[in-house]
């Protein structure tokens, strides 16, 4: 899918009286199978973005169309057809607590399905074979029917990451995937987005704060500031100095979340006490 930004200019909707918009005057233009990654500190509008470009906020100034259409100026009906071609996983994926994990990853491919079927998916799996194999992929298929509220926080965000392989989605808006991951599971995480937006000829972009893995593992990189455009360059033209502007006082946030998978600190030795 193809995104076209011209001046795009947002606030969301809970934003106090006077805030300054999260998106202000963004052009930005995405082609059908790329690969990006926006990175920015907090409050560069990130996630406003994504949710712009899902249709799930409306521009205050500017356009937005999505392959030729402009989504706000559809009929309802031809929008919830647009919108079932997007996948917008939040960093935070909504999964019933209670729910069986085979039903979360499944609801996927909700989009596609018409109401008797989705309702019918809720308490009877139409294709627990997928289910398993689209969490295997993400080293979970051990979980295939545990309940949601059983799993870790990283392996709940895996599964709303897992639900993005059987989505009927030709654009892929995946918001901080890496979040609760530790680095060996944030980079099967990654390759597996990556692998499978290419297999499906999806258009990707995501959120990170990892700023390493985004020049690592994608070939654009596109620099978010206080709302605005700060560059958009291939990996290899990121350099030093881009990434010092972009994060001008913030630079804490530069190398992403501490490792979670830090030695552990020594144990202390007992104390022996000698009596004479």
């Amino acid at each position: 899918m193809n995104i076209d930004l011209q001046g795009a200019s947002a606030r969301h909707p809970a934003a106090r009286p006077g805030a300054a918009p999260a998106l202000k005057g963004l052009t930005l233009r995405v082609t059908h199978g790329e690969q990006v990654a926006v990175i920015g500190p907090s409050g560069a509008g990130k996630t406003t973005l994504l949710q712009v470009i899902a249709c799930a906020m409306p521009l205050r100034a500017g356009t937005l169309q999505l392959d030729g259409a402009s989504p706000w100026q559809l009929p309802r009906s031809a929008l919830q057809r647009l919108r079932g071609r997007l996948f917008l996983a939040p960093q935070v994926p909504p999964l019933p607590p209670r729910q069986r994990v085979v039903t979360a990853v499944l609801a996927g491919r909700l989009p596609a399905m018409g109401l008797w079927q989705s309702l019918r998916s809720l308490f009877y799996p139409v294709d627990i074979p997928a289910a398993f194999e689209a969490l295997d992929r993400f080293d979970l298929a051990d979980k295939l029917f545990e309940r949601v509220d059983r799993l870790s926080g990283g392996e709940r965000q895996r599964v709303g990451l897992a639900r993005a392989l059987l989505a009927p989605a030709s654009l892929w808006l995946i918001d901080e995937p890496l979040s609760a991951l530790d680095p060996a599971r944030a980079r099967q995480a990654i390759d597996t987005l990556l692998a499978g937006a290419r297999e499906r000829g999806a258009t990707l972009v995501t959120t990170l704060h990892q700023v390493e893995v985004a020049l690592e593992h994608f070939p654009r990189i596109v620099g978010l500031r206080d709302g605005a455009l700060a560059f958009d360059l291939p990996a290899a033209q990121v350099t030093r100095e881009h990434l010092a502007r972009l994060y001008e006082q913030h630079e804490d946030e530069l190398h992403g979340p501490a490792p979670l998978d830090v030695a552990p600190l020594p144990v202390p030795q007992p104390v022996v006490m000698h009596c004479r």
